[in-house]
């Protein structure tokens, strides 16, 4: 009894954590997505419950299937290329060369800066008059770019900067995984003849399947909610050609004069059901390994 106390005791703290931070936040998301609230009913209470009318609503607007893309193309492309760039530069950091601790520490700049910094600071690089980006374009001689202003190319400012905001992240995971896979492995497949390029591909990358599997589910659930970015740069415009579901929620709830508090939560629910099936979808296949 004594320990089993002990252990409550202990467990007691984080508990209360994840009830606070993570159980009641949720549960008050869904249910803001189940009723009707106005700006005076979330003040006083008495909401009516609308059931999934909220959904009904959101499922219908014609900025739902925009955001939905948009959020497919921003979440993959970035993932795709933090990923690969990450995995990289891991295998090259491994190889242990002079200066290589400092030049890590320094790839992880991007990823230690606030993400209100990070963003003001892309968005000065693109800017379409005074960007430092356009006046290189221009001192090649190529015609500026509306980067942050031109439907064609707002989201892919947004997607060129979170991809640099992640890339220190894969680095940092790639290359402790890479630090795990015993010496012996590559000796024996240097034994048997194998060059670089194999041992890679038939070696080193299946055992840091593990490492990348975990890696790409964090930064699917990261860059799925990543917000601050896309609003800082392009307020998720023009014309909704950078908004996200996470950006789009924002808007259905604070950005007009009548909040919609009900469709901006039921966006948010759709969010974490998204990234609750990716961890379910993982959990489910390293059970099976």
């Amino acid at each position: 009894m004594r320990a089993r106390l002990a252990a409550w005791a202990f467990a007691a703290p984080l508990s209360a954590y994840l009830l606070i931070s993570y159980a009641y936040p949720l549960y008050t998301t869904v249910e803001l997505s189940l009723r009707g609230y106005t700006v005076r009913t979330f003040v006083r209470g008495g909401a009516p419950f609308v059931g999934l009318d909220n959904y009904v609503a959101v499922f219908a607007d014609p900025a739902f299937r925009t955001a939905v893309l948009n959020t497919v193309l921003f979440t993959v492309v970035s993932l795709g290329f933090q990923y690969t760039i990450g995995l990289a530069l891991a295998v090259f950091f491994a190889r242990d060369f002079p200066l290589s601790a400092t030049l890590r520490a320094l790839f992880l700049v991007p990823w230690l800066l606030p993400l209100i910094v990070s963003a003001s600071t892309w968005a000065w690089l693109l800017n379409s008059e005074s960007g430092l980006v356009n006046a290189a374009l221009a001192a090649v001689g190529l015609d500026p770019v509306n980067w942050l202003t031109s439907p064609s190319w707002s989201l892919v400012s947004v997607t060129i900067a979170n991809i640099w905001i992640g890339v220190p992240f894969n680095l940092v995971v790639l290359y402790s995984g890479l630090r795990t896979i015993p010496p012996e492995v590559h000796e024996a497949s240097a034994l048997d003849g194998a060059g670089g390029w194999q041992t890679f591909r038939h070696v080193t990358f299946p055992m840091l399947r593990p490492v990348s599997a975990i890696t790409l589910l964090l930064g699917l659930v990261y860059t799925l909610k990543v917000f601050d970015l896309i609003w800082v740069m392009t307020r998720g415009g023009p014309s909704g050609s950078s908004t996200t579901l996470a950006t789009w929620s924002y808007e259905l709830g604070f950005g007009g004069a009548l909040p919609r508090f009900g469709p901006s939560a039921a966006v948010g629910t759709v969010l974490i059901l998204v990234s609750l099936v990716a961890g379910l979808c993982y959990a489910r296949v390293q059970e099976r390994r």
